[in-house]
This record gives structure tokens, C-alpha cells and sequence, in this order.
């Protein structure tokens, strides 16, 4: 074999095995962005408590009947975001919709990108170790952004009983990005 048909043979394998490298790992992930805007199902922010009371030479204010909105969607549960493999920001709501459905709303997201990130309901508890939420979870499907605000469907057939915590899960590298604790509302 010639030198020139090895050093040929080489540049071969190189290139392969950086393609394949890159196909793999997709660092540029790492500092591209993907904005996602949905509406929340249910706003998360507190507004300023109503004042108490009424002042002494105010008349009570009178009294009508008004019909009852409508019930709308009603957050179960929520908790902000803990940083695991990726430093990550924003909170997570579980939301009971008014045809009994169920979702999760994420709200000012903003973790890195990465290669085949899902969306998982898991029955661990946020301080669990990392790698505790690779089982044991529910799939909510890729995650559409990694910033923003974003709402996941939650299957019908889901058992939500012992759901404790969302997780932002890297299937390809099996490591969670970012966990929020499902806490009461």
C-alpha cells in the first residue's frame, strides 16, 4: 500500500469519525436559543392582596347577584426549577383544565439547548439524584424551547397520583437538564 493511499485512507476515518462526532453531540446546541411563546393556562404570579375592611364613614358597598364565571383551568400544584446538569431558570405548574384534562406549563423558561430533550413527569422528589429520574417517569414529549413559556398535554390515562416533580431529560446522554418539585398550590 502506498503512502499516499494510507494517509488517504486516514483523511477518511477522520472525517467519518468528526461527522459522526458532531451528528452525535451537536455542540452548537449548547449556545443556539429556541423561544417558545405559548399562553399560560393559568397566570402564576400573585397579585397584591384585596384590602381589609372598609373605613367607618365609607356605607358598605351593596350587594348584587352576578353570576359565577365560568371555572377556568386551576393550578394543582407548582415549583420553581432546580439547575442539574444545566443551569437552568424559570417554574413548573400542573394545571387541571375544565374538561378534567391535565397539563403542565412552564413559565420563563430558560435552560441551554440540547440534543433530544424531552419533557418527563416523575414520581421522584426534585432533591433526588439526577440520575434517579431516568425511571419511573411519564414522557410528555420533546421540549419545544429552551427558553419561554411553553404548555405540555398530559395523556388522558396518566396517573397523576404519585406524580412529584417535571423533569428536563436529555434521553441521548440519559441526564436531566433541570427538575421542578410539583408542589400543592
Amino acid at each position: 500500500m502506498s503512502r499516499r493511499a494510507v494517509v488517504s485512507a486516514i483523511a477518511v476515518v477522520l472525517v467519518v469519525g468528526v461527522g459522526v462526532g458532531l451528528a452525535l453531540f451537536q455542540p452548537w446546541r449548547l449556545v443556539t436559543t429556541r423561544t417558545a411563546n405559548e399562553a399560560l393556562l393559568v397566570p402564576t404570579s400573585t397579585s397584591a392582596p384585596a384590602p381589609t375592611g372598609t373605613p367607618a364613614s365609607t356605607p358598605p358597598p351593596a350587594t348584587t347577584t352576578v353570576p359565577a364565571p365560568p371555572p377556568g383551568p386551576v393550578a394543582l400544584a407548582s415549583g420553581p426549577f432546580r439547575s442539574l446538569e444545566h443551569a437552568t431558570t424559570g417554574s413548573a405548574t400542573l394545571v387541571r383544565l375544565v374538561d378534567g384534562t391535565h397539563a403542565v406549563q412552564f413559565e420563563a423558561l430558560d435552560t441551554s439547548d440540547g440534543p433530544d430533550l424531552y419533557v418527563y413527569l416523575s414520581d421522584k422528589p426534585s432533591d433526588a439524584a439526577e440520575k434517579a429520574f431516568g425511571t419511573g417517569f411519564t414522557s410528555l414529549g420533546k421540549l419545544k424551547a429552551n427558553q419561554g413559556n411553553q404548555v405540555y398535554a398530559i395523556p388522558a390515562d396518566a396517573d397523576l397520583t404519585g406524580v412529584r416533580s417535571v423533569v428536563i431529560w436529555c434521553q441521548r446522554f440519559s441526564a436531566g437538564f433541570a427538575v421542578a418539585p410539583l408542589e400543592q398550590a
